[in-house]
């Protein structure tokens, strides 16, 4: 992870940002030009000019040394959690029965204890029991296992729709409720004070981060937009590949206002370390106010306006 990233320069992000809408290259130099020039100038801006929201605990990160999950933020994530457990229960189980056996084969039966071997070669209740015993326990795991499946796969109603796009290598995201777009991109790490980020957040915080509100079930539809990515969040316990061409859908309900963290989780070429993910989940009011600003900045739809009829 060391040395250069290739979103170091405020134009470099730009000229990423356009890439993808086939504009010549000299008007992307341009583009660049004018945005490295302005960007001294609107540092004293940045706290406000991203998503104005502050003071949001981090939640789902990783830390270093770490060997556990992330804090649970959803009910998929508590039932993964759950059934890691169990089946490492049996995992723990099965392993310390299968050393015992051997254990015991070599205490019993080895040359110097059992000078004359036995010469049988089929023992019928042993290899009975050896195959209904690892089905019985499969049996037993898949009870348990295709529920948790079946939630995840089985999408509710969603109360905010979220599009979530891959590209070489950063992430777009649409929100057709107020119809407008923008591009998440890696942060430089001199860039993680200006926004609110903490140091060692540096290769998972963005510029631009999805914001989703509180205990509202959320629809995520994820596609590439070039080559095949995947979107994750391990505090949500999603993941879902983005195929270009196709449109694939996830859902979560965060229970837990907070920042959380996740990254690229397909291999997507040479950048697929720096396309990192960065979901802020926030109060009604707090949303509500952040999509007007983001609408306004993006040109989306401005709030419906109820007007009173006379009578």
């Amino acid at each position: 992870m060391q040395g250069a990233t290739p979103f170091t320069e405020t134009g470099a992000c730009m000229m990423r940002r356009y890439k993808r809408r086939d504009l010549p290259m000299n008007t992307m130099k341009r583009i660049a030009a004018v945005t490295a020039g302005l960007s001294a100038g609107m540092m004293s801006l940045a706290v406000w000019a991203q998503d104005g929201i502050e003071g949001l605990e981090t939640v789902g990160k990783p830390h270093a040394e770490g060997i556990a999950f992330q804090p649970a933020a959803t009910e998929l994530a508590r039932d993964l959690h759950w059934l890691e457990g169990m089946v490492n229960v049996i995992i723990i189980a099965v392993s310390l029965f299968v050393v015992a056996l051997l254990a015991i084969i070599i205490v019993r039966f080895n040359q110097r204890v059992n000078k004359e071997p036995a010469r049988f070669t089929h023992n019928t209740p042993i290899e009975i029991t050896w195959t209904l015993v690892p089905i019985l326990i499969l049996i037993f795991i898949g009870s348990f296992s295709l529920p948790v499946l079946f939630k995840q796969q089985e999408i509710p109603e969603p109360e905010v729709i979220v599009k979530a796009t891959g590209y070489q290598w950063y992430w777009g995201y649409e929100y057709p409720e107020r119809d407008f777009v923008f591009d998440s991109i890696l942060l430089a790490r001199d860039e993680l004070a200006d926004y609110g980020y903490a140091d060692d957040e540096y290769l998972l915080a963005v510029d631009n981060a999805m914001v989703v509100p509180v205990n509202k079930v959320v629809v995520v539809r994820v596609t590439g937009g070039d080559v095949i990515h995947s979107w994750t969040i391990p505090a949500f316990g999603v993941k879902q590949d983005a195929v270009p061409g196709r449109t694939a859908e996830l859902w979560f309900k965060a229970e837990r206002e907070g920042v959380y963290f996740g990254q690229c989780s397909e291999l997507c070429g040479k950048d697929h370390a720096y396309m990192p993910i960065t979901v802020k989940v926030v109060s009604d009011e707090v949303y509500a106010q952040w999509l007007d600003r983001m609408a306004e900045e993006y040109a989306g739809t401005p709030p419906a306006v109820t007007v009173a009829q006379a009578d």
